[in-house]
């Protein structure tokens, strides 16, 4: 199966969304389909206005025909930004079937930056992705905060980690005072890192990344140490040398980070909201609690042990089967007529009862 996935993130973005779509499109080839990526690579683009590190891709509805013409069994829209936008268009335009994925809670960041009410964000993103076969969240949580604002045809898609990059066995000494307690990520406002920073914790503050929050942080909390954007092994580095890896978003969906951490032993601090309680949960990898403080000082006492051995259930070869079990459930219920996902669970049901009832008819064989 050829399968083409169009992005508005890519690289030299370092987020868990390029990370995401890359490793899993690898993971899939030994599952029989072959990914292809339409990326703002593809077209000319302009700095995103307040944070210039993103380009806005120039995309065009005649570029977007031209890449379908390559012959794509099935199209997935991963963004809701200007790549994800035309190809939409283009694909109703055509009747063509296609997913979408819901990564980022757009409105909870717009409403940070600019005050916009998250309810006319929601309405937006709800006509977007109510337009497609499905669309694919990767949590529990999510699946039902999106199911209560009007989201239909909604598919699970959990994450992976790479388990032989992200290991206990990448550490390395750190010339910094114990315990450290490290945030890796991107430094924008959304991610809440001055709740992190403002903690009165003992020991070091290492924050890895880089975004338009740097220069402010860096002037609010000198004491912290800022180590810019790392490279996946120098992250894994600073994950199996650390203590505590300090989670304090309070919108992220999942949170790759989470994973890489635990991979490599770290144990996580991070609120009880969505992202960190279906990650870690009950597992006891972690500790979440409202109080950010307490739970940093409580995951000092967590075995690294514990942390890897959670990280070791989640793998990037049962993320790409599900991306490829939603798709071609997605487009069974497409081929209903555009009924929808629940058309074809009650026709599975109902092919099923009749099959259980036609075994009861069957007479016994003497």
């Amino acid at each position: 199966m050829r399968i083409l996935v169009a992005t508005d993130a890519w690289r030299p973005q370092v987020n868990g969304v390029v990370r995401s779509l890359e490793t899993m499109a690898q993971s899939a080839r030994a599952l029989g389909a072959e990914i292809d990526f339409l990326t703002p690579r593809d077209f000319n683009s302009l700095p995103m206005p307040t944070y210039p590190e993103i380009g806005l891709a120039l995309a065009s509805p005649r570029a977007v025909r031209r890449r379908l013409e390559d012959g794509y069994d099935h199209v997935h829209i991963a963004t809701e930004g200007p790549i994800g936008l035309v190809t939409r268009a283009v694909l109703l335009r055509s009747r063509r079937c296609f997913t979408t994925s819901f990564h980022t809670r757009f409105p909870e960041y717009i409403q940070a930056r600019f005050g916009l009410p998250v309810g006319l964000s929601y309405a937006a993103l709800r006509r977007f992705h109510n337009a497609g076969a499905g669309v694919m969240v990767s949590t529990p949580s999510l699946s039902r905060e999106l199911s209560e604002r009007g989201f239909r045809r909604i598919l699970r898609w959990s994450r992976g980690v790479d388990h032989a990059l992200f290991t206990p066995d990448a550490v390395a000494p750190l010339p910094f005072e114990r315990p450290i307690f490290l945030y890796a990520g991107r430094l924008a406002v959304e991610k809440n890192i001055e709740a992190f920073l403002s903690l009165d914790l003992p020991g070091t503050k290492l924050v890895a990344g880089d975004g338009p929050a740097r220069a402010g942080l860096e002037a609010r909390f000198p004491q912290a140490r800022f180590l810019g954007v790392k490279s996946s092994a120098e992250l894994a580095a600073l994950y199996a040398s650390s203590d505590v890896f300090v989670f304090p978003s309070r919108t992220d969906t999942f949170g790759i980070v989470l994973l890489e951490a635990m991979a490599c032993g770290l144990p996580v601090a991070a609120y009880p909201v969505m992202g960190p309680l279906d990650v870690i949960g009950a597992s006891g990898a972690g500790a979440l609690d409202e109080d950010l403080r307490a739970a940093a000082l409580t995951a000092l006492d967590i075995s690294r042990e514990a942390a890897r051995a959670h990280a070791l259930t989640f793998t990037w070869e049962n993320c790409a089967r599900q991306f490829l079990d939603n798709i071609h459930y997605a487009r069974g219920a497409a081929a209903l007529g555009g009924v929808g996902l629940e058309a074809l669970r009650a026709t599975s049901q109902e092919s099923a009862g009749e099959r259980r009832s036609a075994k009861k008819r069957q007479p016994v064989q003497p």
